[in-house]
């Protein structure tokens, strides 16, 4: 029987956070579409991970992470709505495309953002995970801690959503 890595190794918790800073970064992210918070309850949850490392198994480090960052999140929202503002999804500046194409292209850019902050919270997170993250949805549902199911429900209903507003020719 191997021994397991303890996380309290200075080169095993680097190894950590390489891996999976990112990642829960965008996790934070897409809940709370706020950069610098997202930054700050990332840092946060890796150093509670390091204060208790003693008591974290390796193994399950990274939903440690996870749920760690999750209820952070949670308790600095809990008398607030989550407004996303999306600032990450670039327009290109120069362009050889027609000025209609690309007008329309950026209407439909602001349409989108804001069918998307129109999504619950739950639908919203799945939607940008599955869609920006390319995470499936077994990979979601344990980041979320919910089932299959719940995942599909939730994109389900973000798709309908997104076609009632954008119209059934837009392709997600």
């Amino acid at each position: 029987m191997s021994e397991s890595k303890s996380v309290c190794e200075s080169n095993v918790f680097e190894q950590l956070y390489t891996s999976h800073s990112r990642t829960l970064y965008n996790f934070v992210y897409y809940k709370c579409g706020n950069q610098a918070q997202a930054e700050d309850l990332v840092q946060e949850a890796f150093i509670k991970m390091w204060n208790n490392c003693a008591k974290v198994i390796f193994e399950k480090a990274k939903s440690f992470l996870y749920t760690v960052a999750n209820n952070l999140f949670l308790n600095e929202v809990a008398h607030k709505k989550v407004v996303l503002k999306y600032n990450q999804i670039p327009v290109k500046e120069t362009t050889n495309e027609n000025p209609e194409f690309v007008l329309e292209e950026k209407e439909f850019m602001e349409k989108l953002q804001h069918a998307i902050s129109n999504l619950t919270d739950a639908q919203r997170e799945v939607f940008l995970l599955n869609r920006i993250d390319k995470k499936t949805y077994r990979e979601i549902s344990e980041l979320l801690g919910v089932s299959v199911k719940a995942i599909e429900k939730r994109m389900h209903g973000a798709l309908v959503k997104l076609r009632e507003q954008l119209g059934k020719e837009a392709k997600f």
